[in-house]
C-alpha cells in the first residue's frame, strides 16, 4: 500500500507535469490562486497535505475537464491525506523522522552508506535497542519503555525488505561499523550473523569499505538514496542528530550517485564481504584480521 507520504509526492509531480503542460509558471499559478510561490514549491514536491479545494482550483486553472481524470485525482489527494501506521508510534518517533519513515516505507531501492552503525533495516532488536539506550543517556525517566518502542518501530519498518514486493537494499558499511561493539560482543557476534543472513536475500547487497581503502569520497557522512518504481525521482536523505536533510535537486542526486559508485568500486566484493563478516564473527572482537 502507497505511503501518505509518496502518495503526496505523486500528487505534486502530476501537479506540476500539468502545470508545465499548461505553459504555466509557479509565479503565475501563486498569483492567479492566491497562494504564495514557497505553497506552490510545497505542493509539487509533496512537502505539505492538499485540500481538495486546492486540488480542484489547480486542475481548473490547468484546463482539467474530464471526470475521471479529476476522480483519480481527488481519490489520490484523499489518500494523500491518510496517517500512515507509523503515526501510532507518534511517542517514539520524532516529527521530523516521520517524513522519511513515509518515504522508507514505498522505496522501491535505497542504497546506503554507513560510517558508524548498522542501517536501521538491517538491525537486530538488541543492537537498536543498544543504539537507543546510549542516544538517551542523561535520561531517568521511562527510558526503557522508550528504547521498546523505538525498537519495536524499527523492527517494523524492517517489513518492506521481505513483503511480497520487497524494496531493495544496498549497503555499503565502512569497517568501522562493524568493529564496533555496540551492546557487547555478544550483541554484536549476533548481529553479524544477522547481516549474513540477510545477505542471502536476492534484494539485499552488502559490501564492506575496509580501512585500507584510504581516502574516499564520503569520509566525513552517511548518506541514503531512495527510489521509487512509479513516482519521478530520487531522493537523497542526510540525518543530523536533530533532523533529517533531503535533497531531490538533479544536481545533487547525480553527485550522491557518483559518490556511492565509487563507494562500491573501493569497497570489497559482495562475496569477499561475506567472507569477512564471516571470519570476523568466528574471530570475535579486538583479534584483528
Amino acid at each position: 500500500m502507497d505511503s501518505p507520504t509518496v502518495l503526496r509526492r505523486r500528487l505534486g509531480s502530476e501537479l506540476r507535469r500539468l502545470r508545465e503542460q499548461a505553459g504555466l509558471q509557479a509565479k503565475s499559478v501563486a498569483d492567479a490562486l492566491g497562494f504564495s510561490a514557497a505553497k506552490v514549491s510545497r505542493i509539487e514536491s509533496g512537502q505539505t497535505t492538499l485540500k481538495e479545494t486546492d486540488v480542484r482550483a489547480l486542475l481548473e486553472l490547468y484546463g482539467v475537464a474530464d471526470e475521471a481524470e479529476l476522480h483519480q485525482f481527488i481519490s489520490l489527494t484523499r489518500r494523500s491525506t491518510q496517517r500512515g501506521w507509523w503515526h501510532d508510534y507518534g511517542d517514539a518517533l520524532p516529527d521530523w523522522f516521520q517524513t522519511y519513515v513515509g518515504l522508507e516505507s514505498d522505496a522501491a531501492r535505497i542504497r546506503t552508506y554507513e560510517t558508524e552503525l548498522i542501517p536501521g533495516l538491517l538491525q537486530t532488536p538488541d543492537y537498536a535497542r543498544a543504539v537507543f539506550r546510549s542516544s538517551l543517556a542523561g535520561r531517568n525517566d521511562g527510558i526503557d519503555e522508550i528504547v521498546d518502542r523505538r525498537a519495536k518501530l524499527r523492527m517494523q519498518r524492517q517489513e518492506i525488505i521481505h513483503r511480497p514486493n520487497p524494496t531493495a537494499i544496498w549497503a555499503v558499511l565502512s569497517e568501522a561499523v562493524l568493529r564496533r561493539p555496540v551492546g557487547g560482543a555478544e550483541v554484536m557476534t549476533h548481529q553479524l550473523g544477522h547481516l549474513l543472513r540477510m545477505s542471502q536475500l536476492p534484494n539485499v547487497t552488502l559490501q564492506v569499505l575496509p580501512f585500507n581503502a584510504g581516502a574516499h569520497p564520503a569520509m566525513s557522512m552517511a548518506f541514503r538514496i531512495l527510489s521509487y518504481s512509479d513516482v519521478p525521482g530520487d531522493i537523497v536523505y542526510i540525518e543530523a542528530l536533530t533532523s533529517g536533510l533531503y535533497l531531490e535537486k538533479e544536481a545533487d542526486i547525480a553527485r550522491h550517485e557518483a559518490v556511492f559508485e565509487k563507494l562500491t568500486a573501493a569497497a570489497m566484493t559482495p562475496e569477499d564481504s561475506v567472507s569477512w563478516m564471516h571470519k570476523l564473527s568466528t574471530k570475535g572482537y579486538g583479534d584483528g584480521d
